[in-house]
């Protein structure tokens, strides 16, 4: 990935725009707060850390480090008599190394700064409270190694680029790998409600529920095994999981490219029964357009 634009986001943290993919790496409401708000209250670590002294986390596209940042943050903060163990997969390690050279981890003190940066040149770091490996390449072949370490989180921190931009990572095939690195009692947190997404982690197995909102109009989602940790979805969400939105992404090798991947649903939803997506628009939102 080329050299990448800087944005400063709504609570005046940075992130980066990437023109590869037509998106900023974290909302435009703020960076910082997504990290905390989506992941590490979405996946509500808070509790965990009050009930076990060890959290295991899956961080899946690393990117700038700033999930993994914040909760090395609240270790650090809040628990730092307990062990956190972090497992990261990142496709391209220019972007932490343009994001640590740009100085966008200031955010954090510089102990998890230096730490990150330590990581970022040894792909692992191990402390008294830490351990943490930074895994290089494409997470539908990465994760196979984490699969059959049968390593199982805690936490799962699923943060790809929008399901439209790159559905290889939100496929039928990928999440149900990420659903087997996942504890009974463990959540998996994404700040996507795309009823696609839904639809493929209902396939893995997962109950899902409502995530917390960082500035959108739809909150995201968490998922479980165990439906009783979960905030129920909306008549509205609800409904949309009947529409031709909620048909997933497929990759049934886990090497499709973007195009294929996403001509292969576009003519599974020419085929489908279901309602089509702009009917339920409509009813939910008559004043505005929308394309499944």
């Amino acid at each position: 990935m080329g050299k990448l634009e800087t944005i400063i986001t709504a609570d005046g943290s940075k992130t980066f725009y990437s023109e590869e993919f037509g998106e900023t790496f974290h909302t435009k409401y703020g960076a910082k707060s997504e990290a905390e708000i989506t992941y590490i209250k979405g996946c509500r670590l808070p509790e965990k850390f009050h009930k076990q002294k060890q959290i295991r986390i899956l961080d899946i596209c690393y990117g700038l480090g700033y999930n993994t940042a914040a909760a090395i943050d609240y270790l650090f903060t809040f628990h730092p008599q307990s062990h956190l163990e972090i497992i990261a997969l990142e496709l391209d390690e220019t972007v932490p190394r343009q994001a640590l050279d740009c100085g966008l981890l200031s955010l954090w003190p510089g102990e998890i700064t230096e730490t990150l940066a330590a990581l970022l040149e040894k792909k692992q770091v191990i402390t008294p409270n830490l351990n943490i490996t930074l895994i290089i390449g494409d997470a539908r072949q990465t994760i196979q190694e984490v699969v059959k370490k049968n390593w199982q989180a805690d936490a799962v921190f699923l943060d790809p680029f929008s399901p439209p931009k790159c559905p290889q990572l939100w496929t039928v095939e990928f999440l149900g790998l990420v659903a087997k690195c996942l504890k009974e009692d463990g959540i998996i947190a994404t700040y996507s409600a795309a009823a696609a997404v839904r639809t493929a982690l209902k396939m893995a197995g997962l109950e899902i529920g409502v995530n917390f909102c960082v500035g959108r109009r739809t909150p995201g989602t968490i998922a479980s095994y165990n439906g009783e940790l979960l905030p129920p979805l909306s008549q509205m969400e609800l409904e949309h999981l009947n529409t031709k939105a909620a048909i997933p992404y497929r990759d049934p090798s886990l090497k499709d490219s973007r195009e294929i991947i996403i001509e292969r649903r576009r003519k599974e939803q020419l085929l489908s029964n279901l309602e089509p997506t702009t009917k339920w628009r409509k009813r939910w939102f008559p004043q505005e357009k929308y394309v499944d």
